[in-house]
């Protein structure tokens, strides 16, 4: 199972995320590409807490037909364009994660791909039982033992 690493010799986080993630080198990994405030019908909110909310709905949605949790996020990357937003980050990162802590980077940047995007999301995930996860080379699903999937 990944374990966080906060060593006492360095300042705690100062939300809820870790320094840093070890995990088993046998594992199955999901990279999960940047995903920005869109919704499921197409439209986006201009409101940064609305945008963060949707692309973490969608980042859940990934997760799942993964066949994955939301603790088995490692790493998220947060990109915001509104500047001096860290607090709006950290509410919603606090009500996503259920208490979850992984390897988080926030960054404030000029511009994404769309003006109307105000935040991108990419997320890690480890999943080292490889329950319900799916492989290609063996077209089976690798275990059959179920457990919560979702957000």
């Amino acid at each position: 199972m990944p374990r966080a690493i906060n060593p006492r010799r360095i300042a705690a986080p100062p939300a809820r995320h870790s320094h840093a993630i070890v995990h088993q080198a046998r594992a199955h990994r999901l990279v999960i590409s940047g995903q920005v405030g869109r919704r499921p019908d197409g439209t986006v909110s201009d409101d940064l807490e609305e945008q963060m909310l949707a692309a973490w709905d969608n980042i859940h949605a990934i997760l799942k037909e993964a066949g994955m949790i939301v603790s088995d996020l490692v790493r998220v990357s947060v990109f915001v364009t509104v500047p001096a937003s860290v607090l709006v980050h950290r509410a919603v990162l606090e009500r996503v994660l259920g208490g979850h802590a992984p390897a988080v980077n926030y960054m404030e940047i000029n511009a994404l791909a769309q003006p109307e995007f105000l935040v991108a999301i990419e997320a890690e995930a480890v999943s080292e039982d490889g329950e319900g996860i799916y492989d290609d080379l063996t077209n089976t699903i690798v275990a059959s033992t179920a457990r919560p999937v979702g957000g």
